[in-house]
């Protein structure tokens, strides 16, 4: 592949997108492609948004996706889908989380959670939603849902030759390999 692709993985703090990230990331390299990663992670701790940039290829310069140039872009929670629109390329595709997490301000009752969302998202992407939480939850482990966001992705972008099991075993927390791998099966189910 001499083309580079473009990936963004964004949510809130504590849902795990660094790990799923990262698991990308490495599976992407040991499939012989130039990989740069940037991650931000903000007041991720404080509830606040964290972003990851993921570009593979034959050969990268820059880890940065400017607007319009995501090929991808998985959203942990569905007001993140609606602040990344604009970095998605015109024949983009969406990866969408069913799920909200009020920030602050929408905690203190200061602003509301935006109404429409998933339904303003429609009329600007291609998009695929489905609840993640639901579904990692169902499993037995609600903190598998960046998992199962990971295997949608990877069924949505149709990356063959790379034994993805093998390298979420090697990411995760020992004890806990079959129950990411269920999340990851269940994932590309929904794409």
């Amino acid at each position: 592949m001499s083309e580079v692709k473009n990936i963004l993985l964004v949510g809130v703090g504590g849902q795990g997108t660094i790990l799923a990230s990262k698991i990308l990331s490495e599976g992407l390299s040991q499939a012989g492609y130039d990989v740069k990663m940037s991650e931000i992670h903000g007041m991720s701790q404080r509830g606040g948004n964290v972003s990851t940039q993921i570009r593979f290829g034959e050969k990268v310069y820059s880890p940065i996706v400017g607007k319009g140039e995501a090929d991808v872009i998985v959203a942990f929670e569905k007001m993140e889908a609606l602040r990344w629109i604009e970095y998605l390329k015109k024949d983009g595709r969406m990866v969408i989380n069913d799920f909200e997490i009020p920030s602050v301000p929408i905690q203190q009752g200061i602003a509301k959670y935006p109404e429409g969302i998933l339904d303003e998202l429609v009329h600007k992407a291609r998009i695929s939603v489905f609840k993640a939480g639901d579904i990692a939850a169902e499993l037995g482990n609600s903190k598998t849902m960046n998992i199962v966001l990971l295997g949608a992705l990877i069924k949505a972008m149709d990356i063959p030759g790379i034994d993805w099991e093998e390298v979420i075993r090697a990411n995760v927390k020992k004890g806990f390999e079959e129950i990411n791998i269920k999340a990851f099966r269940a994932g590309a189910e929904q794409v």
